[in-house]
């Protein structure tokens, strides 16, 4: 008897990506829930939710909004708010490490010693042992320590890998991992990696031994210590605008945003080599801005396809308009004109665009939830063949009005 998944014969590869896949998507559609019916009480405008990522490994989300607006989103759900064009690496850098330690209570001694190994070497440490004290509430006292951490660690053993409680802390200690950045970290004593719940599947997780031999290395990933050399300056790259990106990831976005004909997805397919050699980049400076950007690509197989999303974030640059100027444009029409067109190619008639241009308008505006864009095959030159408006739409031009 042959097993099938999805009309195939079964993989177990196959089925952990799609399991994953499936899990992003839930976890996902229960932040943007949540957070999308944050109003603010003045203008009456919603937060605009962005999940990024396919799989839990590299899920992040993005908050867009007023000041008010986000400011409630923090209150409510202890995320960190994402406005555009802030450079937070430049906050995020100055904040000192804080550490929170999740563990089975059968493994209290190991991790009393990792606490107070971290402790030494600089790194504030919530640890249990000397943070409750007699008459404190136990659930306030670990979700301010956790909604406090920048590095959430939770030390996986056989046994506390079953225990309801940790199970319940490394819930929380995603929810920060995606709402606000903070590094979740699971490591392991005595525990195959195999063993690892879907959660971590994706995600380096160090081993520990009972002399904590391999600690030093932890301690210098919480520090941001690393063993390469800082990327030095390329010369072809200064003219390239300064923005929160690196020069790299510029000089490759700047080649991409050239190269495209439509603004559609993978009118743009190239490769590493390719890269490096229009950009005039070293191999591995081009790997780690591909990573940088990969948000926007799609990345398999030695080829790199760019999406849609892509000339909605970076056009700005180098084209003679803002897809975010234009995608508010397009927003307000079809909310207020009741004979405004739907097809694509209508809209860009009386608009006098091009495709390259509207596009990048539905693209951000389908990013952010805002619109119904209807697809299918063959719509080429546009990524859509209808584009409707919704509750979201009036929601979307009215925060931004």
């Amino acid at each position: 008897m042959i097993i099938k998944f999805n009309g195939k014969p079964f993989k177990a590869g196959d089925f952990q990506k799609a399991l994953h896949k499936a899990t992003a998507k839930l976890v996902g559609d229960h932040l943007r829930e949540r957070v999308s019916s944050v109003r603010d009480p003045e203008t009456g405008g919603f937060a605009t939710v962005i999940v990024d990522g396919e799989g839990l490994d590299d899920m992040s989300l993005r908050i867009e909004g007023t000041p008010a607006v986000l400011d409630q989103v923090h209150q409510d759900l202890g995320v960190e708010t994402d406005v555009e064009d802030r450079e937070l690496e430049q906050t995020s850098a100055n904040v000192s490490p804080k550490v929170f330690l999740s563990f089975g209570w059968e493994d209290r001694d190991l991790a009393g010693r990792i606490a107070y190994t971290l402790q030494r070497h600089g790194i504030s440490t919530w640890w249990s042992e000397w943070e409750i004290k007699a008459g404190d509430s136990l659930r306030r006292k670990i979700d301010q320590g956790i909604g406090n951490c920048t590095h959430f660690i939770v030390l996986l053993t056989p046994t506390s890998i079953n225990r309801p409680w940790v199970q319940e802390e490394m819930d929380a200690g995603f929810v920060q991992k995606v709402g606000r950045g903070a590094t979740f970290i699971g490591l392991r004593h005595g525990l195959e990696a195999s063993r690892l719940p879907p959660l971590l599947a994706g995600s380096l997780s160090p081993e520990i031994d009972q002399d904590l031999t391999q600690i030093q290395q932890l301690i210098n990933d919480i520090h941001g210590v690393t063993r390469k050399p800082e990327l030095g300056p390329a010369p072809a790259l200064t003219s390239l605008p300064k923005t929160r990106y690196t020069a790299a990831a510029m000089a490759i976005a700047e080649h991409f945003i050239n190269q495209s004909r439509n603004g559609e997805f993978g009118d743009v397919n190239s490769d590493e080599e390719r890269i490096a050699e229009r950009t005039s980049l070293s191999r591995e400076d081009v790997i780690d801005a591909l990573h940088e950007l990969r948000r926007w690509l799609k990345i398999g197989y030695g080829s790199v396809l760019v999406r849609e999303t892509f000339y909605a974030e970076f056009d700005r640059y180098w084209k003679p308009w803002i897809p975010a100027d234009d995608a508010l444009r397009l927003a307000a029409d079809l909310v207020n004109d009741t004979n405004f067109p739907s097809a694509p190619e209508q809209i860009a008639q009386r608009y006098g665009w091009e495709p390259r241009r509207l596009n990048p308008a539905m693209a951000y505006l389908e990013e952010r939830d805002a619109v119904q864009l209807s697809r299918a095959l063959a719509t080429s030159p546009y990524i859509g063949f209808k584009i409707r408006r919704t509750d979201a739409t009036r929601r979307f031009v009215r925060s931004r009005a």
